[in-house]
Protein backbone atom coordinates (compact mmCIF):
# COMPACT_ATOMS: atom_id res chain seq x y z
CA UNK A 1 0.00 0.00 0.00
CA UNK A 2 1.35 3.58 -0.66
CA UNK A 3 2.26 6.38 2.05
CA UNK A 4 0.03 9.27 1.60
CA UNK A 5 2.68 12.34 1.45
CA UNK A 6 2.37 14.59 4.29
CA UNK A 7 1.00 18.48 3.10
CA UNK A 8 3.38 21.14 4.06
CA UNK A 9 1.04 23.21 6.48
CA UNK A 10 1.44 26.58 4.30
CA UNK A 11 -0.46 24.84 1.63
CA UNK A 12 -3.21 23.46 3.58
CA UNK A 13 -5.18 27.35 3.70
CA UNK A 14 -4.97 26.47 -0.25
CA UNK A 15 -7.46 23.00 -0.02
CA UNK A 16 -10.58 25.20 -0.50
CA UNK A 17 -9.35 27.22 -3.55
CA UNK A 18 -8.40 23.78 -5.15
CA UNK A 19 -11.62 22.52 -4.64
CA UNK A 20 -13.09 25.32 -6.29
CA UNK A 21 -15.22 24.99 -9.51
CA UNK A 22 -14.93 27.19 -12.94
CA UNK A 23 -18.57 27.53 -13.80
CA UNK A 24 -19.41 28.49 -17.61
CA UNK A 25 -22.50 30.10 -18.95
CA UNK A 26 -23.58 30.68 -22.25
CA UNK A 27 -25.88 33.62 -22.73
CA UNK A 28 -26.52 34.87 -26.36
CA UNK A 29 -24.10 38.00 -27.72
CA UNK A 30 -25.88 40.41 -26.90
CA UNK A 31 -26.41 39.40 -23.00
CA UNK A 32 -23.08 38.58 -23.05
CA UNK A 33 -21.82 41.64 -24.15
CA UNK A 34 -24.27 43.71 -21.85
CA UNK A 35 -23.31 41.60 -19.04
CA UNK A 36 -18.97 42.90 -19.60
CA UNK A 37 -20.11 45.95 -20.13
CA UNK A 38 -21.98 46.89 -17.22
CA UNK A 39 -18.77 45.28 -15.68
CA UNK A 40 -16.40 47.63 -17.32
CA UNK A 41 -18.56 50.07 -16.50
CA UNK A 42 -18.10 49.47 -12.42
CA UNK A 43 -14.71 48.78 -12.88
CA UNK A 44 -15.37 45.11 -12.18
CA UNK A 45 -14.32 42.14 -14.34
CA UNK A 46 -17.14 39.99 -15.32
CA UNK A 47 -16.51 37.51 -12.75
CA UNK A 48 -17.30 39.66 -9.90
CA UNK A 49 -20.03 41.63 -11.40
CA UNK A 50 -21.96 38.13 -11.75
CA UNK A 51 -20.75 37.59 -7.87
CA UNK A 52 -22.17 40.96 -7.33
CA UNK A 53 -25.48 40.21 -8.88
CA UNK A 54 -25.80 36.39 -6.96
CA UNK A 55 -25.20 37.66 -3.56
CA UNK A 56 -21.40 36.13 -3.64
CA UNK A 57 -18.52 37.61 -1.74
CA UNK A 58 -15.41 38.29 -3.76
CA UNK A 59 -12.00 39.37 -2.66
CA UNK A 60 -10.78 43.35 -3.48
CA UNK A 61 -8.47 42.88 -6.17
CA UNK A 62 -4.79 43.81 -5.18
CA UNK A 63 -3.63 46.03 -8.51
CA UNK A 64 -6.02 46.01 -11.44
CA UNK A 65 -4.11 44.18 -13.80
CA UNK A 66 -5.25 42.45 -17.60
CA UNK A 67 -3.81 39.37 -18.60
CA UNK A 68 -3.56 37.58 -22.19
CA UNK A 69 -1.74 34.18 -22.88
CA UNK A 70 0.47 33.66 -24.70
CA UNK A 71 2.09 30.74 -26.83
CA UNK A 72 6.03 30.15 -27.85
CA UNK A 73 4.57 30.92 -31.39
CA UNK A 74 3.45 34.21 -29.88
CA UNK A 75 6.99 35.27 -28.20
CA UNK A 76 8.41 34.26 -31.74
CA UNK A 77 5.98 36.84 -33.81
CA UNK A 78 6.02 39.47 -31.15
CA UNK A 79 10.58 38.94 -30.76
CA UNK A 80 10.17 39.49 -34.77
CA UNK A 81 8.10 42.51 -34.27
CA UNK A 82 10.17 44.16 -31.77
CA UNK A 83 13.10 43.16 -33.20
CA UNK A 84 14.11 41.15 -29.79
CA UNK A 85 15.14 37.55 -29.56
CA UNK A 86 11.60 35.51 -28.26
CA UNK A 87 13.68 34.18 -25.04
CA UNK A 88 13.66 37.64 -23.70
CA UNK A 89 9.62 37.46 -22.61
CA UNK A 90 10.62 40.24 -20.41
CA UNK A 91 11.72 42.72 -21.93
CA UNK A 92 8.71 41.56 -25.18
CA UNK A 93 6.40 42.08 -22.13
CA UNK A 94 7.88 45.56 -21.73
CA UNK A 95 7.40 46.11 -25.32
CA UNK A 96 3.70 44.92 -25.30
CA UNK A 97 3.10 46.88 -22.41
CA UNK A 98 4.40 50.10 -24.09
CA UNK A 99 2.67 49.68 -27.18
CA UNK A 100 -0.40 48.99 -24.83
CA UNK A 101 -0.59 52.41 -23.46
CA UNK A 102 0.73 54.19 -26.92
CA UNK A 103 -2.52 52.92 -28.40
CA UNK A 104 -4.25 54.41 -25.57
CA UNK A 105 -3.05 57.52 -25.69
CA UNK A 106 -3.68 57.83 -29.14
CA UNK A 107 -7.70 57.32 -28.31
Amino acid sequence: MAKKKKIPGKWTGSDKNIRAVQVIFELGLPQSRALRIKAIEQDLSPSDFIRDIVHLPRKKPIRPRLSISLSAEDYQILGKRYQLDPDQKERVREKMKLELLKHLDKQ
